[in-house]
């Protein structure tokens, strides 16, 4: 422990925009548009607002997923929405989405738009549109719908919690790290012991709960977020080891992965996805050495 101050929290909080950390520019306490922007729309059923941040990944899986099982009406368009300049905040992606969270899907094939936005509600939308992905068998549907809970209400202590302390914030806080590092373990305990006796969250199905834990607590496992792979000892989680290959090795988990990346291997880099043939001529390797 340091000779710092304790922090004592005056009577009312008030806003310190030069203590955010990495994220001092996008972080607010109010809601709303900070500047007017049109989203641009497609040709597809679905537009999609997203980066590939595990949130964003889950859906461009889905519907990647839906694709190659034959559900042409799954076709979509992807656009780029850079959190980190500020996007979500534009008034177009706002009226989608109120509460400026990637991902923000809109489904244009009916007669009226229908907006869906955040990412468990999204999955959720899709599987039951298509019909796929989530078991019509009560006792099975209710384990998945469980899990995908699950993930809702877990993952802020990673991301938000764990993530944020370790790797973002501004300085280390010994307690906050100690606090949010036992619960991520506790939740990769979890989920092995799941694992164990099952092949997938809800049994023998691959469903939208493993599409929607998959980004998070599969990056995790390959010590893919935060550089704390060795940290917290995640090559001890066997199962999740094996659940996180055996997801990683669907060639639609694979396209899905890429859809609005913008970091890694350029041939990993998909900015924008309009065509199925943009997976083969458009990945970052290919266009930035033009542009």
């Amino acid at each position: 422990m340091t000779d710092t101050p304790a922090y004592v929290p005056p009577k009312v909080w008030t806003w310190n925009k030069e203590n955010g950390g990495q994220f001092a520019s996008i972080n607010r306490p109010i809601a709303g548009a900070t500047h007017d922007k049109e989203l641009p729309v497609g040709k597809h059923p679905f537009q999609l607002y997203s980066l590939a941040t595990p949130n964003g990944v889950k859906v461009t899986v889905m519907l990647e997923e839906l694709l190659a099982l034959g559900h042409k009406g799954a076709e979509y368009d992807a656009w780029l929405i850079r959190i980190g300049n500020g996007d979500q905040f534009g008034s177009g992606f706002v009226d989608i989405n109120p509460n400026s969270k990637i991902p923000a899907l809109v489904d244009r094939s009916g007669p009226e738009p229908i907006r869906v936005f955040e990412s468990g509600s999204i999955l959720f939308y899709l599987a039951e549109k298509f019909g796929a992905f989530l078991p019509k068998d009560i006792r099975t549907r209710t384990e998945a719908m469980s899990w995908l809970f699950w993930q809702m209400g877990s993952a802020p202590y990673l991301g938000g919690g764990f993530g944020h302390f370790y790797a973002y914030a501004p300085f280390k806080i010994e307690y906050a790290i100690d606090r949010f590092a036992m619960e991520v373990k506790r939740q990769l305990d979890v989920l092995d012991r799941r694992l164990a006796d099952n092949e997938y969250l809800a049994g023998d199905e691959y469903t939208i709960a493993d599409m929607a834990v998959w980004p998070w607590y599969g990056a995790l496992a390959k010590g893919l977020v935060y550089g704390a792979g060795e940290f917290l000892s995640v090559q001890d989680y066997k199962n999740v080891q094996r659940w996180t290959d055996q997801i990683a090795k669907r060639p639609a988990v694979k396209r899905g992965r890429m859809v609005n990346r913008v970091s890694g291997d350029p041939a990993s880099q998909l900015h924008e996805r309009h065509d199925a043939g943009d997976f083969d001529t458009k990945t970052q390797d290919k266009v930035a050495p033009a542009s």
